[in-house]
C-alpha cells in the first residue's frame, strides 16, 4: 500500500495523557503500517504527564542524500 488507508496523512502526531489509551492509539498506528518518527516526547503539565510521538507512513523512496554515494560494488 503506497499511501495511508482511510484517507489519513502521511504524517501524524498522536497527542495526550501517557495511559493505555494513548499507547493503544500508538499501537493501532503501527498495525496499519505507521513507523516511529524518533522518540516521544514528554512533558508534565502540573497534574498528569502528556505524551507526544510522530508517526510517518512508509515511503518508498529515500530521502535527499539517504543511500547516496554507494555504487553497485558496495563503494
Amino acid at each position: 500500500m503506497s499511501t495511508p488507508p482511510d484517507g489519513l496523512p502521511v504524517y501524524r502526531v498522536l497527542t495526550g495523557p501517557d495511559d493505555e489509551s494513548f499507547c493503544r492509539r500508538v499501537s493501532e498506528a503501527l498495525g496499519l503500517g505507521y513507523e516511529l518518527h524518533e522518540g516521544p516526547a514528554v512533558t508534565f503539565n502540573g497534574e498528569r504527564v502528556v505524551v507526544a510521538q510522530a508517526l510517518l507512513w512508509p515511503t518508498r523512496h529515500h530521502p535527499t542524500g539517504a543511500g547516496a554515494g554507494a555504487g553497485a560494488d558496495g563503494a
